[in-house]
């Protein structure tokens, strides 16, 4: 918890030393109250006492209520102000440390547990804040002024509080023993309920296509079950609390009535001085009754926060864990400078100049992209895994050219084209963008290179347009370009309100190959030079497809296309296919070389297509 308050910024503790002198406030006139209540019963007890004089006192305790009342009051308002503030401030602080981790931080957390640390992680600790102000520094100062107050009275009264305290003191630590644990698993189980709930909402369609409603209500249900039943052992344990500590604290009163009975009885009454001594008991039997409610009321205060910080506890070390964890994939220590005439400048941090790159033989004018891309001997391993996905692969797309990747299920084709972004780094070799390693890239200049459609169309709410520009500055022209290239200018110039047109969550209001389409203008709405096309074809009719791949072609001639595809008839006219098989490189060529020197290809070939189809 304490690394956590490195988020709190000078606002946050200036309103903490503010609540502070609020607090001691509020302490200072609730411990007043019984030195009035002893001297209005003074006043009571002696004969001849002015009546002015106890409506002075009972005044004197009003406005010390009214007083405690305000800074309640103040100390209320500025811990929820704090406690806001900084759960504000931990949730962005996650989400952008969540959005520089690799996949392989992400899945490592998973994305239910995520979404469970950033919001009702925070939420635990927010509450935290708010009652360790209002009590946690309340209830220990209010517990020693009072034992101070105290300290002087007749000894037995003290010997029975402090017996009462040391009970207490002893079923609070068999409470925390017991519930401890339980709260800790309570994240946990709070991480598998949303895990069972999103799966289950997320693939709906599935459950009800195969009728599978019982078996992921029963999954839900355990889940559910796992949490209501661990809650329920430990509020039921810290429930208990509360009727102890109303059993000890009216044991408490009846020993210091009984106490000061026995005292007062000791006094024999001989003359007034006598009967002064047994109103001065009484007095002190009314004050240090009060007193000694403060302090077991200050118990039960701290008893609210422990039913609170157990939890508290895990979710600061949950939320920790994910603002601690370095992500693997960090920018690269050099700078890439374009110099003109086919070659690049790599500059370290500095920007001194550490050596000169030739991409490749023709010119190219200064600032202007190039997009060869290289793999260098690459192997590759999924973190954990036992085994390489992909092994030795060999291959240069130079600029303009169109490469495609082609080979059964579980080949490593999209392995292969996503250790580009660096969505993971490979394990053995080199992955080259412009003659240049991506590991010594900025993340943010080689994401400036890329334009990348997933297998998975993915749409984010909001409209047409938004969608299409998104991570670019695209004009109206170059966002009427892309609707035209991708073939989506029909359908959307189809809708009421074009490309202002509502996108729902997800894009669920348009069909995949629809989807498809406006992911694939989203890319080409950046003007990359290189586009990386994941199986993105697959939802595409063939007549679109194909009329797409000549708008292309024509359109997009400056730019490497890397697709990886399924069919065969997508990729017969790309300038150099890599065929894969269980991770290795077993051809690479022109559709044509392929046919007469790759089985494995012409396998693929004559499973989709006759041998006329694929002639032609």
């Amino acid at each position: 918890m304490l690394k956590l308050l490195k988020y709190m910024k000078g606002r946050e503790w200036a309103f903490f030393l503010v609540s502070l002198v609020f607090i001691v406030s509020q302490v200072w006139l609730d411990l007043k109250l019984p030195d009035y209540m002893s001297q209005i019963t003074k006043l009571v007890e002696t004969e001849g006492s002015a009546m002015a004089d106890i409506w002075s006192a009972g005044g004197k305790m009003l406005l010390c209520s009214l007083g405690s009342l305000a800074s309640s009051v103040a100390v209320c308002f500025l811990a929820s102000s704090i406690a806001a503030s900084f759960s504000r401030r931990l949730r962005s602080a996650m989400f952008e440390k969540v959005e520089s981790f690799s996949m392989e931080e992400i899945n490592s957390f998973s994305t239910a547990s995520l979404i469970t640390r950033s919001t009702n992680d925070v939420m635990q600790v927010q509450m935290l804040i708010v009652l360790s102000m209002q009590v946690v520094i309340k209830a220990p100062a209010m517990a020693i002024w009072a034992i101070t107050k105290i300290a002087g009275k007749a000894w037995q009264w003290s010997l029975a509080t402090g017996i009462a305290v040391a009970i207490l003191s002893v079923i609070l630590a068999i409470a925390m023993v017991l519930t401890f644990p339980k709260f800790r698993k309570v994240q946990w189980l709070q991480d598998a309920l949303n895990h069972a709930a999103r799966e289950n909402l997320s693939g709906i369609r599935v459950v009800r296509a195969y009728n599978a409603e019982d078996y992921q209500e029963k999954k839900f249900e355990k889940a559910n079950t796992d949490l209501l039943e661990n809650q329920l052992y430990a509020n039921r344990t810290m429930t208990l609390l509360s009727p102890f500590m109303n059993i000890t604290m009216n044991c408490l009163s009846m020993s210091i009535y009984w106490i000061g009975a026995v005292l007062i009885n000791a006094v024999v009454i001989e003359n007034a001085a006598s009967m002064a001594a047994r109103v001065d008991i009484f007095a002190d039997m009314i004050v240090f009754m009060s007193y000694a409610m403060q302090v077991i009321m200050s118990f039960i205060m701290i008893v609210m926060v422990f039913i609170v910080a157990p939890r508290a506890l895990v979710a600061a070390k949950r939320i920790n864990e994910v603002l601690e964890t370095e992500p693997k994939i960090v920018d690269g220590k050099k700078k890439i400078i374009y110099a003109g005439d086919g070659a690049m400048n790599i500059c370290g941090t500095d920007d001194k100049l550490l050596k000169t790159v030739s991409v490749h033989g023709e010119a190219v004018p200064e600032e202007t992209p190039v997009g060869e891309v290289e793999f260098k001997n690459v192997s590759f391993t999924y973190p954990g895994g036992s085994g390489n996905v992909l092994t030795d692969i060999n291959f240069t797309a130079h600029r303009g050219e169109t490469v495609a990747f082609i080979g059964s299920t579980g080949s490593g084709k999209t392995t292969l084209v996503n250790l580009i972004p660096r969505f993971y780094d490979v394990t053995e070799g080199a992955v080259l963008v412009d003659g240049v390693d991506v590991r010594d890239y900025q993340l943010e200049k080689l994401y400036e290179k890329l334009s990348y459609v997933s297998q998975r169309a993915v749409m984010f709410s909001g409209t047409v347009e938004n969608n299409i520009a998104f991570g670019s500055n695209a004009d109206k022209a170059k966002l009427g370009e892309a609707l035209k290239i991708s073939q989506s200018e029909e359908f959307i110039s189809g809708l009421e309100e074009g490309t202002q047109s509502h996108v729902a969550q997800g894009g669920t209001n348009f069909s995949g190959g629809q989807k498809q389409r406006l992911s694939i203008a989203r890319a080409l709405c950046r003007d990359a030079e290189i586009l990386i096309f994941d199986d993105t074809f697959s939802a595409l009719d063939f007549k679109t497809d194909r009329e797409l791949r000549d708008a292309l072609k024509s359109k997009t001639a400056n730019a490497t296309k890397l697709i990886v595809a399924q069919r065969i008839g997508t990729i017969m006219t790309a300038d150099r296919i890599v065929v894969l098989d269980e991770g290795r490189q077993v051809g690479m060529g022109t559709h044509a070389e392929l046919m007469k020197n790759c089985e494995v290809y012409r396998q693929i070939a004559l499973s989709q297509l006759s041998e006329e189809e694929l002639a032609i």
